[in-house]
């Protein structure tokens, strides 16, 4: 049974699908939860795809159904009335926050700065703050608490803004007791995530893949996800003659199994905020070879000891650093052997501690 008289947590979120970030929400709303906060749910999108707990209010359902200016104002009206209703302890908003006017309608009048908690979860500080540096201040210099998803974020918004108000806690990692059965082939390297390339830059993923001399020895590399650029991505693996040691295989919400059978996963995003790809890797026992973007790879990566740390846009290196991790079996066997134990610091136990250090 929970705490009685246990404080109220409103986790707001653009939606529990499809993302990173998004599955990061969820399992804050269940770390809160499993730890007797009375946990609530607001989601913009209609999309809920990823586990959560607590109370759910699912603002999609009324997009879904009214999408035009009066829509969306009736929208906010019913967001009001729900936090004035529960009167929060804390807001936690997780959403991507683009458009002066709206987000000072929502900072000032629809939240309560001092009980809000915003949180940036990517290195592209713009999809969360105004880059304006007098608007951002405007918007969040009075909130409770800005927290970044690595510490490389929460510098960077401190330079910027001079902020006084920043931290960071890091997304958590639940280690599965029961590991979702392996695929039978293991001759394998893997990408899981989003089809983007402005963002997840795949194409040099699969330049440096053909570069390496991973296809000679008969090692594929599979692509889990979906996006808009996958058809971009097929053109270029037929291009490089690569149709027979490509795979793409769709979404996948449940990426683990296809995670712990490869030899290794590999993350090439031109930035990130603290990619759940690498912590899901590790924490099921597969090396992960990283581009050293910002931010969170080298955070998360000991160079050569859990996995390798390679330069960002160096086809070359990276082609270098994949033919090493798979020919160097002493070094592919001393960063499979540390992964799990490597990420022990980002265990829900970990991590829900420094959300009770700021909530309580």
């Amino acid at each position: 049974m929970l705490k009685a008289n246990k404080k109220k947590i409103c986790i707001v979120v653009s939606s529990l699908g499809k993302g990173g970030a998004e599955r990061s929400s969820g399992l804050l709303s269940q770390m809160l939860y499993n730890n007797g906060y009375d946990v609530h749910v607001v989601s913009v999108l209609n999309d809920i795809e990823f586990p959560f707990k607590g109370e759910l209010l699912n603002l999609g359902e009324f997009k879904d159904l009214n999408d035009t200016s009066y829509g969306r104002w009736q929208r906010l009206r019913i967001l009001k009335a729900y936090l004035k209703t529960h009167n929060f302890d804390y807001i936690i908003d997780n959403r991507t926050r683009i458009g002066f006017v709206k987000e000072y309608l929502i900072s000032q009048f629809i939240f309560n700065p001092k009980k809000t908690i915003y949180c940036i979860r990517s290195y592209k500080t713009a999809n969360y703050i105004n880059p304006n540096r007098f608007f951002g201040r405007l918007l969040y210099a009075n909130a409770y608490k800005i927290v970044g998803v690595s510490k490389a974020i929460a510098e960077h918004v401190k330079t910027v803004y001079k902020f006084k108000n920043v931290t960071s806690i890091y997304n958590p990692i639940i280690f599965e007791e029961h590991c979702t059965k392996s695929e039978k082939q293991k001759n394998y390297i893997l990408f899981f995530g989003r089809l983007d390339d402005e963002v997840k830059n795949i194409s040099l993923l699969i330049e440096a893949y053909s570069k390496s001399e991973l296809p000679k020895h008969h090692v594929n590399l599979k692509i889990l996800g979906e996006g808009k650029d996958l058809e971009k991505l097929k053109n270029q693996v037929e291009t490089l003659k690569l149709d027979s040691n490509v795979e793409f295989l769709g979404y996948n919400p449940n990426p683990s199994g296809f995670v712990k059978s490869a030899l290794f996963t590999v993350l090439t995003s031109r930035y990130e905020g603290f990619p759940r790809s690498i912590l899901e890797s590790l924490a099921l026992g597969t090396p992960v070879i990283s581009v050293d973007c910002k931010s969170g790879p080298d955070e998360i990566i000991n160079h050569e000891f859990n996995g390798m740390l390679v330069e960002n846009h160096n086809p070359e290196a990276l082609a270098k650093a994949m033919t090493k991790l798979f020919v160097d079996k002493d070094l592919y066997l001393q960063c499979k052997q540390n992964s799990k134990a490597s990420v022990a610091q980002f265990s829900e136990v970990e991590i829900v501690k420094q959300w009770q250090s700021i909530l309580n």
